[in-house]
């Protein structure tokens, strides 16, 4: 299913802080699962909040649905239903909209985010089963997201490959502030050798997101030109975060991030105004971008369009 839009399309912003502002149930370790498991009439608000502010593509709010996050023994029980209702609430959003929204099924990384070295690829296709058997009926893509490594990301098409579905790549990039080196994946993968390899194994774009805005640009262009060079029409995304610089921890369940003041939406599209001139096609936010600003991007597109 093609993403086209005659300028660019917008993807919506994050979930989790969405439903936190929404008064929605929210506490760490379940992130944004709790709301799917107590209260989902919030998620409903969540992404109907995205597609007023003009989001072409919501994604399901299955991010949370992962042992680490749920428990083991809840995830087991659970997890394929609660996925199902992820998809469930995401597909009536979309099918309300009066107008073309897809449902981009969103599968994380298996186990903790930002740490490639976590991952346990004996381990990573049973929880991923999990939440593709319950999104499928329900998406229109796949939008694999915050991937550290080719290995996690490549486990991750495997999964889903040969479904009838496009098959989005987002890799999360190394931000540590005032970082200077190359583009590079969380593992330290090159962000060129990463795209090379995701493209050759089916992938019908390559996004970046949950970094930093700051590291989002060089990603882009590297992305679009290996691309380029390999013969393909990719679409390339970008959709950053707000957090504050923070360095990788062992206690990921401590506390919630600080939200970055400057990425307000007015200064959150100067960045967007750059990632399109950089290559990107495809954008919106991670974590701390909200339905304002989509509604700035929109109004972006709209005044482009016109000109």
């Amino acid at each position: 299913m093609a993403l086209e839009h005659p300028s660019f399309t917008i993807l919506d912003g994050g979930m989790g802080r969405l439903l936190e502002r929404l008064g929605a149930p929210f506490r760490l370790p379940e992130w944004s699962a709790l709301s799917l498991i107590e209260a989902p009439d919030y998620v409903t608000r969540a992404h109907q909040a995205y597609v007023d502010s003009g989001a072409d593509i919501i994604t399901t709010n299955s991010y949370g649905l992962v042992p680490h996050m749920l428990g083991e023994e809840r995830f087991g029980a659970n997890g394929r239903a609660l996925a199902d209702r992820a998809g469930r609430l995401a597909r009536a959003v979309a099918d309300g909209a009066g107008r073309r929204v897809l449902v981009a099924g969103s599968l994380p990384p298996p186990f903790e985010s930002y740490r490639p070295e976590r991952f346990q690829a004996g381990e990573a296709p049973r929880i991923l089963e999990s939440l593709v058997s319950g999104l499928w009926p329900h998406v229109d893509l796949w939008l694999i997201e915050t991937q550290s490594s080719t290995v996690e990301a490549l486990t991750a098409l495997a999964a889903v490959t040969g479904d009838g579905k496009p098959v989005y790549v987002s890799y999360t990039l190394k931000d540590e502030d005032g970082r200077s080196g190359p583009a590079e994946l969380r593992s330290g993968e090159p962000v060129d050798e990463a795209v090379r390899k995701t493209l050759a194994a089916g992938a019908s774009g390559i996004f970046f997101n949950c970094s930093q805005p700051e590291v989002m640009g060089e990603a882009v262009r590297i992305a679009r030109k290996t691309a380029s060079e390999a013969g393909t029409s990719a679409y390339i995304g970008v959709y950053a975060n707000a957090f504050a610089p923070e360095p990788p921890s062992d206690t990921p369940y401590a506390g919630i991030s600080d939200i970055r003041a400057d990425l307000d939406p007015e200064n959150y599209l100067k960045w967007i105004e750059r990632w399109l001139s950089d290559g990107a096609s495809v954008v919106g936010g991670c974590c701390g971008i909200g339905p304002e600003h989509i509604d700035a991007i929109r109004s972006f597109r709209k005044a482009r369009e016109a000109a």
